[in-house]
């Protein structure tokens, strides 16, 4: 039986009756009145001269009030990607912004973009990593490179520390790079009985969100100051942005926050300072919302990787030196993905260690965070070699993993300690799982059974919230974090269960950043991990002060209180009671003796909780053509203490969907002069439920976070890490066939099995 009355209990998405039905307000549906549509011209090179822009076709078209180029815009350093505005004086990647016409539908926008004629004088690009690396390569940054976005960094990926050193590859398409070491290499190659070693490549993914990317920037009637609307993952770092880019103080600026159909990383922060520009220069409300192929030519997707890693191993299967090389492929502007080279020598223990990443410059469009920004990559890269060692050694996959599998306590990449993780307890509950333990009936059936483990390091931001009590005995918790994944009903049981009423006497208000307590980004698991702990505080305040209230109401030591069904009473003396509506208003009425009930929290933490997730599929595979058919999937994870189950399990299962894209489905492709050739979903392969669902399976491992609510931690990003490896190597102990590259298509399985 459970110790807690609230934590633990099913509880649905408390705003899912208004998804389906339409009710929820996206940042679509905002209307101001006089607001201007906007729409992009883009560039369909990916390197060019622009020699003139013509607007006066655009420009004669009914509705058309404005065409806006780089000459509108600030010429500061495009210090990050989101700073680029509209392309000055050349483009460096198919699909860069060159203008925006803004008109008065978005029709007339759609007509106008067409008429803006811009003449180009194409230059020779860089598409792959391998043309950006070779000597005379064209540069992407001839002027020397741009700094990085801080992305990584709000998603909770910024690892490492100044004892990194720097990468040995170079030149100036490199955009940064770094090396993590210990021990001896070549000795501890020297030490391994077998070794195992292979290249891998993944490709540039999109995030897929359903709602496009969207913002509307409403100017101040009385100043330079901005409303935004935007659908952000990071309101307060958008007003940060914004407020720099305008010259005017943060609080001129006002951030509100839309809910977001989706973002995955994707939406931190790209368009909000443009549109905020576009407003301020015709002062006027301006919204740009991105078509589809807008989408998949002009955002920031997750980067392509080429990665090299070499394994070695005693007869016993002691791994004696791990080494591995990862570049990716960051296009236009750095997007540090680091972690997935801190992530590669962090897993498992080996004396003799040595990592290196690399970010090269291409003339493509420019990355950003997809849930776990870096970690499928490397993850596909080491699991599949350790999977391959296993296999060489005659060991059972597990027992190997689990021979060397980093503990708490054991040395990062970078040497520091882990903190309390759960990878050992995962692994241990998927050898004992039973589709692992009957893999041999799935291999009679001409099926292969795989295993596949990912680590996240979770994030740190600080965070605060407030919970005021009212006079209907309701609680109301007030947060300033952006809900993404149903976050709202774990807070509703966090607060219920801190404060001691029902569930459904708790309200979660959010608001923008004019109104809302400080959170960080939602991103980098660590909403719940971060924000819960400042919810039990202002509910601890608020809790308390009722308490205080109720003792002198009732002449009794505030000790002797408690609050039981909605009411305070004297503990033990149910008749004694004092309901918490009937207290609310002895604090808000004139005249009123008592201060309001107001709990305030707040909350920073620097070590953040590290969330492992092991999966096991069951595939088969048609020699004949090469296709892969999942038919199970088991994702079991370490998340800490269980809040709310139900949207534990969603988050779990969205995850390893999106795992399955990048397994088998979804990649980006550009051709040789770096035109994209997936441009809309007709051609973008998405995994949906129609056809591409195995029979999913999640299974909770609770090792508490010492400094999570209640022992929670963050569970956004571990589902999705291990998906392509577990895939990978099912499909390997179904064929023989070792696939290297993702996504893993029909063609590829079946060049593997005749390999």
């Amino acid at each position: 039986m459970s110790e807690y009355k609230a934590i633990g209990t099913p509880t649905p998405v408390l705003d899912g009756r208004d998804k389906i039905t339409g009710q929820v307000q996206y940042a679509t549906d905002i209307k101001i009145p006089g607001m201007l549509h906007g729409r992009f011209v883009t560039s369909p090179y990916a390197h060019a001269i622009i020699t003139s822009i013509n607007a006066e076709a655009a420009l004669a078209l009914p509705g058309v009030v404005r065409v806006l180029t780089a000459a509108d815009m600030p010429d500061i350093p495009p210090r990050a990607r989101n700073r680029l505005f509209l392309a000055r004086g050349r483009v460096i990647f198919a699909g860069q912004p060159v203008a925006l016409v803004l008109a008065e539908t978005p029709a007339a926008a759609q007509d106008g973009a067409e008429q803006v004629w811009v003449e180009y004088e194409p230059q020779p690009a860089v598409i792959t990593i391998a043309e950006a690396l070779a000597p005379g390569a064209p540069l992407v940054w001839p002027g020397g490179k741009p700094g990085a976005s801080g992305e990584a960094g709000a998603h909770g990926a910024d690892v490492g520390d100044e004892d990194e050193e720097e990468s040995e590859v170079s030149g100036p398409n490199v955009a940064n790079g770094f090396v993590m070491k210990r021990g001896d290499i070549a000795a501890g190659f020297a030490e391994a009985d077998v070794i195992v070693e292979r290249t891998f490549t993944t490709s540039m993914v999109h995030q897929s969100y359903l709602e496009p990317m969207t913002h509307v920037a409403v100017p101040d009637a009385w100043g330079n100051g901005m409303t935004v609307y935007a659908s952000t993952q990071a309101p307060f770092h958008a007003r940060e942005q914004v407020s720099d880019v305008l010259g005017v103080p943060e609080t001129a600026v006002r951030i509100i926050p839309t809910l977001p159909g989706g973002a995955f990383g994707g939406k931190f922060f790209l368009y909000e300072s443009l549109v905020a520009l576009a407003a301020r220069a015709v002062n006027r409300p301006v919204t740009l919302s991105l078509t589809r192929s807008e989408e998949m030519l002009a955002t920031n997707p997750a980067p392509a990787a080429e990665m090299h890693v070499k394994l070695g191993a005693k007869r016993d299967g002691t791994f004696t030196a791990l080494q591995g090389d990862i570049q990716v492929d960051t296009g236009c502007f750095p997007g540090y993905h680091g972690v997935a080279a801190w992530l590669l020598g962090s897993y498992y223990q080996t004396p003799h260690l040595e990592s290196r990443f690399a970010e090269i410059f291409t003339h493509k469009v420019s990355p950003a965070a997809y849930r776990a920004p870096g970690a499928p990559q490397a993850t596909f890269a080491l699991e599949s070699v350790v999977d391959e060692m296993a296999q060489q050694l005659g060991m059972d996959p597990i027992e190997l993993r689990l021979k060397n599998a980093s503990k708490p306590g054991d040395p990062l990449a970078d040497g520091k300690p882990w903190p309390v993780m759960g990878m050992t307890e995962v692994l241990q509950a998927a050898q004992s799982h039973p589709l692992y333990q009957n893999r041999a009936e799935a291999q009679a059936k001409g099926r292969g059974v795989g295993i596949a483990i990912g680590g996240w390091p979770g994030g740190t931001e600080p965070t605060a919230a407030q919970a005021q009590l009212h006079r209907d005995g309701t609680l109301h918790v007030h947060i300033g974090s952006v809900d993404l994944t149903g976050t709202p009903a774990g807070f509703t049981l966090i607060a219920a269960e801190t404060f001691g009423v029902s569930p459904d006497k708790v309200r979660i208000v959010y608001g923008d950043t004019s109104n809302m307590p400080f959170a960080g980004a939602t991103g980098g698991s660590k909403i719940t991990y971060m924000v819960g702990p400042s919810i039990i505080k202002a509910c601890e305040d608020a809790r308390q002060q009722v308490l205080t209230i109720a003792a002198e109401e009732m002449e009794a030591d505030a000790a002797d209180m408690e609050i039981v069904d909605g009411r305070v009473q004297v503990r033990g003396v149910p008749d004694k009671a004092l309901d918490l509506g009937a207290l609310a208003k002895k604090t808000m009425d004139f005249g009123a003796k008592y201060a309001p009930v107001v709990g305030n929290g707040r909350h920073a933490n620097n070590e953040a909780a590290p969330g492992f997730c092991a999966q096991i599929a069951e595939v088969e595979v048609d020699r004949d053509t090469g296709e892969v058919t999942v038919h199970r999937l088991v994702a079991i994870q370490d998340v800490g203490q269980v809040i709310n189950p139900l949207t534990l399990e969603g988050q779990m299962q969205g995850g390893v969907m999106q795992g399955l894209g990048w397994a088998l489905y979804e990649g980006m492709a550009f051709d040789e002069y770096g035109s994209p050739l997936t441009g809309s979903w007709v051609d973008y392969t998405v995994p949906h439920f129609i056809h591409a669902v195995p029979d999913f399976e999640m299974v909770f491992v609770e090792i508490p976070a010492p400094h999570g609510p209640f022992g929670a931690k963050g569970v956004g990003e571990p589902p999705i890490i291990a998906t392509a490896a577990a895939v990978a190597n099912a499909i390997a102990a179904a064929s023989n066939g070792r696939v290297t590259q993702l996504p893993m298509t029909a063609p590829r399985v079946l060049a593997a099995l005749r390999n």
